[in-house]
C-alpha cells in the first residue's frame, strides 16, 4: 500500500503558532504519509468575488487538497471562546465550490491555546461548522494543549505527556479510518 496523504490545516496564520507546532507533532505521529499543509491566507468570503472574477485560485487549491487527501488534521487555536475567523472563512469559501470535498473524509481536530481548557470551545464550534459537509470527524480522543506557550521544547516538540499520549491514539485512529476508507473504495 502506498503512503497515505495527510492534509494539515492550521487555524492560525502566525508562523510561530503553537498550533502549527501541534500539526507538525501530529504529522510525525501519523507518519509515514505524504504531508501537505494548507494555506488559509484567503480573501474574506464575498459573493461579489465569486459572482465577478470567480473563485480565487487559493480557494480552488484548498478545495482540491481537501478532496485529494486521505486524511485531514485540523489544529485550531481558540480566539475569544470560538473558532478563529480565518478557519471559518476557509470553510465558507470551500462550501461554495462545486461538489463537496469534505464528504466522507476522516478528520481529526486538535487544539492548542493559552487558556486552561486548551481550545475546547473552539473544537466544539469547529465540529458544528463541519457537520453540514458530512466528513467523518473522529470523536476522540480529544487533544487539548492547555497553557500552550509552556508546552514545547526548544526543538518544537510537545512536552505535555498526556496530550502526547492522546495525540498518539488520535493519529492511530485517523490512520485506521483512512486505511479503512481506502480499502472500502478499492
Amino acid at each position: 500500500m502506498t503512503d497515505l496523504s495527510l492534509l494539515g490545516i492550521c487555524g492560525a496564520l502566525r508562523a510561530a503558532s503553537t498550533n502549527r507546532l501541534l500539526l507538525a507533532e501530529a504529522q510525525r505521529r501519523f507518519a509515514p504519509a505524504q504531508y501537505i499543509e494548507a494555506n488559509l491566507r484567503l480573501p474574506l468570503f464575498d459573493q461579489d468575488i465569486e459572482d465577478g472574477p470567480g473563485f480565487p485560485p487559493e480557494v480552488l487549491t484548498l478545495a482540491s487538497q481537501i478532496g485529494e487527501a486521505d486524511a485531514i488534521v485540523i489544529s485550531t487555536p481558540e480566539y475569544n471562546k470560538g473558532t478563529p475567523g480565518v478557519l471559518k472563512n476557509a470553510l465558507d469559501w470551500v462550501s461554495r465550490v462545486e461538489g463537496n470535498p469534505w464528504k466522507g473524509k476522516p478528520v481529526a481536530i486538535v487544539s492548542a491555546a493559552d487558556g486552561r481548557a486548551g481550545g475546547e470551545r473552539s473544537q466544539q464550534m469547529l465540529r458544528w461548522c463541519l457537520n453540514p459537509f458530512q466528513p467523518v470527524v473522529l470523536p476522540g480522543p480529544e487533544v487539548f494543549v492547555a497553557q500552550t506557550s509552556r508546552q514545547w521544547d526548544e526543538n518544537g516538540r510537545l512536552l505535555d505527556e498526556r496530550a502526547g499520549r492522546g495525540l498518539d491514539r488520535l493519529m492511530a485512529a485517523l490512520r485506521a479510518e483512512a486505511e479503512r476508507i481506502r480499502q472500502t473504495a478499492q
